[in-house]
């Protein structure tokens, strides 16, 4: 018998910047000018239908004006298009148009484009380069940043994937003006999730200052920029700090999974008509009803995040027709399962969160107790 050792011992940097402004177009045609990809010959654009419309277009035009091998690829908006179908449609049209490893992508759009984008980035061709450029409040706090990329599946949303990290993020809050009321809602759930589990004084300036960022909230039917340049800023502090800690969600990065084991199984049971923001709203209200049966969260604690996430107008209980023991299986799916145990990531009153034996940031709790708070989660009570 033979044996041969391989050492493959090796220092990764992925280290990348975020650029948060209005109007990074011409930041990013100067990056690209830098050479922010050295070896990449053609550059594939990939957006959604309305993200297409509204800026991918105009992005195209100007790198084949300047000079660039630019193709752009668009699919229709939302999170059904998040799929393996999807994703094999994207590397089906970059063969056809001879893209290979001299190739980089540019995701521009929100969290569904730079899940699927990022995915396609990392398997294709064994792993190309791409930035993320967001257009939403939601992709901002969440998806643009870390290097998680997936598609979903019938068993669950984000259960295949791989981590890999852009070249750069670029967040363009210029763009949040063009988005629907509802899609600025999304973003400030987890911003909201974010406030909650890090940061008591940035819960309580959105206490006072969510609303404007909500269009109808505002004299002139525009969003603050003073406010959403804050908010973003204030999300990427909070995610980057624990995504440092953690590239590969070991332990410290489930704290970024607050309130989505429930919410994460709402959004397929519901057919994805809860969009993702409103089931992390849910998520967000129950797990503070368990931690209160726990004794991790006050009374108070729960009314006054209960409290801002109506205000905002997320939703805070399970709709009636989502069936509790449908929602008991649909856990078993969460990527924190461990030994066929749910865990959950607890808040420890507001802007901390709970930790256990060892270090984790996350425990077991038994389906018993679960369905009991399930149970009382639906309507008023």
């Amino acid at each position: 018998m033979t044996v041969i050792h391989i050492p493959l011992k090796r220092e990764i940097d992925d280290s990348y910047d975020i650029l948060i402004g209005e109007k990074l177009f011409s930041n990013l045609l100067a990056d690209l000018d830098k050479g922010i990809f050295p070896k990449a010959h053609r550059l594939v654009i990939i957006t959604d239908d309305n993200v297409r419309r509204l800026y991918a277009e105009d992005l195209r035009q100007e790198l084949t004006r300047q000079g660039f091998n630019a193709l752009l690829l668009s699919f229709p908006p939302g999170e059904a298009s998040k799929t393996r179908e999807t994703k094999a449609w994207l590397e089906d049209q970059m063969i056809a148009n001879h893209c290979g490893r001299d190739t980089a992508i540019l995701a521009v759009g929100g969290g569904v484009v730079s899940d699927l984008a990022g995915f396609v980035a990392g398997t294709f061709a064994r792993g190309i380069p791409f930035i993320n450029y967001s257009t939403t409040l939601l992709s901002a706090a969440d998806a643009s940043i870390g290097g998680k990329t997936a598609v979903d599946t019938a068993a669950a949303t984000n259960l295949i994937g791989l981590f890999y990290q852009p070249k750069k993020v670029y967040i363009d809050i210029a763009t949040w003006q063009t988005l629907p009321e509802e899609e600025i809602r999304n973003g400030l759930a987890e911003t909201v999730k974010h406030a909650c589990l890090a940061d008591a004084a940035f819960f309580c300036y959105l206490e006072e200052n969510c609303l404007r960022l909500l269009k109808s909230h505002n004299p002139d039917g525009r969003l603050d920029m003073e406010v959403a340049l804050y908010v973003a800023r204030k999300n990427c502090e909070i995610k980057q700090q624990i995504v440092a800690r953690d590239v590969q969600e070991e332990n410290e990065r489930q704290l970024l999974n607050l309130g989505h084991t429930l919410g994460r199984a709402l959004e397929p049971l519901a057919g994805y008509r809860l969009a993702h923001g409103e089931a992390v709203a849910i998520g967000l209200v129950f797990q503070l009803r368990l931690g209160l049966r726990f004794g991790y969260v006050s009374q108070a604690d729960l009314e006054r995040v209960q409290t801002l996430l109506e205000k905002i107008g997320l939703p805070v209980w399970i709709p009636p027709e989502i069936n509790c023991k449908a929602i008991l299986d649909k856990m078993f799916t969460d990527k924190k399962v461990r030994r066929d145990k749910i865990r959950f990531v607890f808040q420890k009153g507001i802007g901390d969160v709970m930790r256990f034996e060892g270090g984790a940031v996350s425990r077991p709790v038994a389906e018993e107790e679960i369905a009991e708070v399930l149970s009382q989660s639906y309507g008023q009570g």
